[in-house]
C-alpha cells in the first residue's frame, strides 16, 4: 500500500451548501470509470448513504432508531452481495470481450451530511462508507471493462464489514466472535431485540432539540439527491479545521458560516 494517503472525503460547500457540513467522496482526478460494476456498486452506496444520513437520527445524540439500524443493514448486506456475485477470484479467468466494451461513465456523488453531524455512532459509520466509496472511485480496476476482483472486494467491503461489526456489537450486543465472521448477517429476532435503554446511561439517552428551522425540506434537497455528475463539481476542498468563536469552520469561500441557519443558504 502507498504510504501516502491524504484523500479524505470533500466539503460539499458549493452554491451555498456550505452551512450543511455535507461531504462527498474523494475520486481525485478519476472522474470516469470503465467498470459498469463498480458504476453501480457506487451508486448504489451512495445513493443509500444519503438517504440514511438525512435522517432525523443523525441530528441527535441519541442512541439511533431501529428504523436507522435496519437501513445500515441493508446498506451493508446491499454491498456485500454486490461484491460477492460480481467479484472474479485471481485463479479465475476474466469475461473478456472480442469487440465490444461499455462506454466510460462520469462517476456521480451523493453529499451526505458528516462534518457537521451529532450522532457520533452514524457519523463514524458515514466516515468508512466514504471511505470505502473513495477507495472504489480511485481503484485501479475502474479501467477493466467488465470484472472487479476478490482483491477489490476485499479492500472496498473491509470498511462495510467494520460498520456492520460496529452497529452490531455495541447497539445490538451481538458477540464480537460472532460478528466478525466474514458473513454474519443479522436476523430479524437480533434487530427487533434492540433496546438501548437497557444498557446505555439516562445521559445517553437524553438530548436537547437541535434548530429545526435549519433541516432542509425535500424540494430544497432535490439538486442533490439524483446525484452529481463530478465533472460538474468544481475544486472542493477539505473541511476546514478553523473555528470562530462557538460558531462552526470558517469558509475560505464564503466567510464565517457558524451561528447561521440553513435558510440563509440559496438552494440553487
Amino acid at each position: 500500500m502507498p504510504s501516502i494517503k491524504n484523500d479524505a472525503a470533500l466539503w460539499y460547500n458549493e452554491n451555498g451548501w456550505d452551512k450543511l457540513g455535507l461531504a462527498v467522496p474523494n475520486w481525485s482526478d478519476d472522474q470516469q470509470s470503465q467498470n459498469t460494476n463498480i458504476i453501480y456498486l457506487t451508486n448504489v452506496m451512495g445513493r443509500n448513504l444519503q438517504g440514511i444520513m438525512f435522517n432525523d437520527d443523525a441530528r441527535l445524540t441519541t442512541p439511533p432508531s431501529l428504523n436507522t439500524l435496519t437501513r445500515v443493514h441493508k446498506l451493508c448486506i446491499r454491498a456485500r452481495d454486490i461484491m460477492h456475485a460480481r467479484a472474479v477470484p485471481e485463479n479465475e479467468l476474466d469475461m473478456e470481450s472480442a469487440h465490444a466494451n461499455p462506454a466510460p461513465e462520469v462517476f456521480k456523488v451523493y453529499p451526505v451530511p458528516y462534518f457537521k453531524v451529532r450522532n457520533q455512532w452514524m457519523k463514524d459509520w458515514c466516515g468508512l462508507m466514504l471511505m470505502s466509496l473513495t477507495e472504489a472511485m480511485q481503484h485501479q480496476e475502474n479501467l477493466k471493462a467488465m470484472e472487479i476482483s476478490t482483491r477489490f472486494a476485499g479492500l472496498i467491503g473491509q470498511y462495510v464489514q467494520r460498520v456492520y461489526r460496529q452497529m452490531s456489537v455495541e447497539l445490538l450486543q451481538i458477540p464480537l466472535a460472532d460478528a466478525k465472521v466474514g458473513d454474519f448477517t443479522l436476523t430479524e429476532e437480533q434487530l427487533s431485540a434492540y433496546a438501548p435503554s437497557k444498557f446505555f446511561t439516562s445521559t445517553e439517552m437524553i438530548d436537547t432539540v437541535p434548530p429545526i428551522e435549519d433541516e432542509p425540506t425535500e424540494d430544497m434537497l432535490a439538486p442533490i439527491t439524483a446525484g452529481i455528475p463530478v465533472t460538474m463539481l468544481g475544486n472542493l476542498g477539505r473541511w476546514p479545521a478553523a473555528t470562530v468563536g462557538q460558531g462552526g469552520p470558517r469558509s475560505t469561500q464564503t466567510g464565517a458560516v457558524g451561528g447561521s441557519s440553513f435558510s440563509d443558504a440559496p438552494m440553487v
